[in-house]
């Protein structure tokens, strides 16, 4: 076989290949991906009350069997020719008092998309608690931004500041320190986190209650609601 026939070969094998790889790639995860999304949403669940209440409060509520109410909605923002929408989770206090919000927010991180859950005061003034839902940065690097002491510099900033990442500071109101050497994801966390805070703290008025039996009333979440669309 001649060097010009052998080549080709190999080309169509690699191709060959790729393209079986793609195929039962793309079906593990349409299999996986219902799985996924459910695991996310208890996870957002679990992560609700501390980051409205704190860990000390919510462990302690938890402790005496007391249950906050929780209920979903979907905001929808228009601008620019795109429609994007948060799903914004409403928390009351077992004695019936509105006590914060959490918002599910996503954006383009270094390697691949971040999403976020920022937990927002009942007022929509300050920031109570930021986690990392799900994140693909580089490990030991980007992937910082899922440790406590880093996400703990946003808890109790002011939402009428626009937040600025800056290097080896972080100490003023309106500051967060950049990881080192992951200064483009802590950039993206730090532009999620503002990009939020300007399109849904106008809307998180709530004009109902919770119920009257205060168990939690928790809507059926639509995956993939947070995602801009043309």
């Amino acid at each position: 076989m001649s060097l010009k026939k052998s080549n080709l070969a190999q080309a169509w094998l690699v191709l060959l290949l790729a393209t079986l790889f793609g195929t039962a790639l793309a079906g593990i995860q349409a299999k996986l991906g219902p799985v996924i999304e459910a695991n996310k949403i208890k996870e957002t669940m679990a992560k609700i009350p501390v980051l409205v209440l704190g860990e000390d409060l919510a462990a302690e509520l938890a402790a005496e069997n007391q249950t906050l109410t929780i209920k979903s909605r979907v905001i929808e923002i228009k601008q620019n020719g795109t429609t994007k929408f948060y799903t914004v989770y409403d928390v009351w206090l077992p004695d019936g008092k509105m006590v914060g919000h959490v918002v599910k927010a996503d954006g383009q991180g270094y390697a691949d998309k971040i999403e976020l859950l920022l937990g927002l005061d009942a007022q929509g003034k300050s920031i109570t608690g930021l986690f990392v839902l799900d994140q693909k940065e580089t490990p030991g690097l980007g992937a910082k931004i899922m440790e406590d002491a880093w996400r703990g510099q946003f808890k109790e900033k002011s939402t009428e500041n626009t937040l600025a990442v800056v290097k080896g500071g972080g100490g003023k109101e309106d500051q967060i320190d950049a990881i080192s050497g992951a200064t483009i994801s802590s950039r993206s966390v730090t532009g999620i986190v503002n990009t939020t805070i300007a399109n849904v703290t106008s809307q998180l008025q709530v004009t109902d209650g919770p119920d009257d039996n205060k168990s939690p009333a928790i809507q059926n979440e639509e995956p993939g609601k947070n995602k801009e669309r043309s």
